[in-house]
């Protein structure tokens, strides 16, 4: 047995998000970040409801954070060849194809926010009747939605002449971003692994959750080659081997979609165990063991992970929600109300709890996920009067990520049991006015760690697996606990005005229904309806920004 540096084997995580591109290198005896490095993402919307990024900027970045890591490890004197193993992590849904014998993209990266498809899924609801839909939705355990995979690809296939041609070619490959970054880092075009793992498969709408292979059927209703697709491996099991850089010849061993990677990082191991991830969307995974359990209430159910080739595959169901973090990246790019995000927790505080209700904002920017599925929704701001200031929509917003979250809980007690305890991460969780409010809403506490990047750490937990190096308990790291300190009466309150709020938002979505809407109340106030409605169109802001002193 070879012989370790003082922190003993280490294991190195690829955390590729939506937002940004880590590399972090952890102590597999203690779970300690050693070190690491970060670099943004940019996203682009060449239309309306299109969001892309580019597969090449993702690639540079994820080599760029680890060459600057190891670097780092050099200067901390840790001798780098103890990486043992490298675990990778991503954003999910995200779609990418490529040529396989030139290596280059044949489109930009179609991210998972991106609602070019919504025609697409309108026809096939049309088309293929309500019985065929639903074994649709009970084989990949997804309803039929703009977000996943499978509506994507087919856009791409359809629509983009050099994926035809690939295609045509047998030159075409595709996959969720892990199978970008395995394929490339493994060699590329020449001898790259082209795979997945079970947790992004069944994010693509395209894997039967009982079989865990593509479907044929779902393959047949979608009309995608099963030739273009990556072999599906479990989440903790070696890959392949890093091909090139200065960890030339460590081995990939793990592969695990974020969400689920953080339920692994946040040790929510056994049924019933639940934790919330708060970044740029915000998503709730329920541990619901080896039992395939299917929603009656607008969840998902999905793959949490499967610890090696012969271990049994565990599931969850989950709560997606759109726009959390990004809704605060909206109040400082677009209306300028934030200086900086990270003055949200100042400027939310400055708002009493008593005014808290009073406004209610639904961000529903492209539409709502769990568990309303209403792609027509678009984003609302209700109850604004003369003393409305930028606190309070700073505020509202944070109360509508927390209420976002209840409904995806109480639609996981209607499927499973009510929740005991919330554990909580991701970038929006570092607020603590959040925490509080998010307690004070669902009534049960909230658990934050201190160490922040569950993420990677569940990326680095499966590989370690895979390669026998990890301990097979790891303690409850240390953490912050918020009870609730609000009435029952306060929170129904603030319930019941938060779902008056989300019945105006739905409704927005064809431009034709828009237009004539517009015609037939040209007279209307276009600023404060009568019921304090709010809609955030182009217009709007304008006079939003006028009465928040901002412009």
């Amino acid at each position: 047995m070879r012989e370790f540096g003082k922190f003993g084997p280490l294991i190195g995580a690829i955390d590729e998000g939506t937002s940004n591109v880590k590399f972090l290198v952890f102590a597999a005896n203690t779970s300690e970040v050693l070190t690491y490095h970060q670099l943004p993402l940019k996203r682009f919307s060449p239309q309306d409801g299109w969001v892309e990024q580019d597969a090449l900027e993702i690639l540079h970045s994820v080599v760029e954070c680890i060459e600057v890591t190891v670097d780092n490890l050099r200067k901390l004197d840790i001798n780098p060849e103890d990486v043992v193993g490298i675990g990778i992590t991503n954003q999910r849904e995200t779609t990418i194809v490529w040529n396989s014998r030139t290596g280059k993209p044949l489109y930009s990266a179609i991210v998972w926010l991106d609602v070019r498809t919504s025609k697409i899924v309108d026809e096939l609801n049309k088309n293929k009747g309500k019985r065929c839909i639903n074994a649709v939705t009970r084989t990949s355990g997804l309803p039929l939605s703009t977000y996943f995979s499978s509506v994507k690809l087919k856009w791409l296939l359809e629509n983009v002449t050099e994926v035809k041609r690939a295609v045509s070619a047998n030159e075409c490959m595709a996959g969720t971003v892990d199978s970008w970054l395995i394929w490339n880092l493994t060699g590329g075009n020449v001898g790259g692994v082209h795979a997945t793992d079970v947790t992004n498969a069944s994010r693509t709408q395209l894997m039967s959750l009982r079989s865990l292979e593509w479907d044929d059927g779902l393959l047949r209703f979608f009309d995608i080659p099963k030739s273009i697709l990556p072999k599906i491996r479990s989440s903790a099991e070696i890959y392949g081997y890093i091909a090139t850089g200065s960890l030339l010849g460590t081995p990939i061993a793990g592969c695990i979609g974020d969400q689920q990677a953080a339920l692994v990082g946040q040790n929510c191991m056994n049924f019933g165990q639940v934790k919330c991830t708060y970044g740029t969307g915000c998503f709730i995974l329920y541990n619901t063991g080896e039992s395939i359990v299917h929603s009656e209430n607008g969840l998902l159910t999905t793959v949490a992970y499967k610890l090696g080739p012969s271990a049994p595959p565990i599931y969850a169901l989950e709560g997606s929600v759109a726009i959390a973090g990004d809704m605060l990246q909206w109040l400082q790019d677009n209306l300028e109300i934030l200086p900086d995000i990270s003055e949200t927790e100042r400027l939310a505080t400055e708002v009493s709890d008593d005014d808290e209700g009073n406004i209610c904002f639904v961000p529903a920017f492209n539409g709502l996920y769990s568990p309303h599925w209403r792609k027509d929704a678009r984003g609302v701001m209700c109850g604004l009067s003369s003393s409305t200031s930028a606190c309070h929509v700073v505020r509202a917003a944070l109360a509508a990520v927390c209420q976002q979250a209840r409904s995806v809980a109480d639609a996981m007690a209607r499927d499973a049991a009510p929740l005991r305890r919330l554990l909580a991460d991701g970038g929006m969780a570092q607020n603590t006015a959040l925490m509080q409010m998010q307690a004070d809403v669902l009534g049960i506490p909230v658990i934050r760690p201190l160490m922040m990047e569950s993420t990677a750490l569940g990326a680095a937990m499966v590989a370690g697996a895979a390669l026998h190096v990890w301990p097979a308990t790891t303690p409850s790291p240390p953490s912050d606990t918020f009870i609730p300190a609000i009435s029952s009466d306060a929170r129904e309150i603030r319930r019941a005005r938060w779902e008056k709020a989300l019945e105006r938002c739905t409704g927005w979505s064809t431009e034709e229904k828009i237009e004539s809407e517009a015609k037939e109340e040209a007279d209307y106030s276009t600023a404060v309806l009568p019921s304090g409605l709010f809609f955030l169109g182009t217009a709007l802001l304008v006079i939003l920004a006028d009465k928040l002193k901002i412009i």
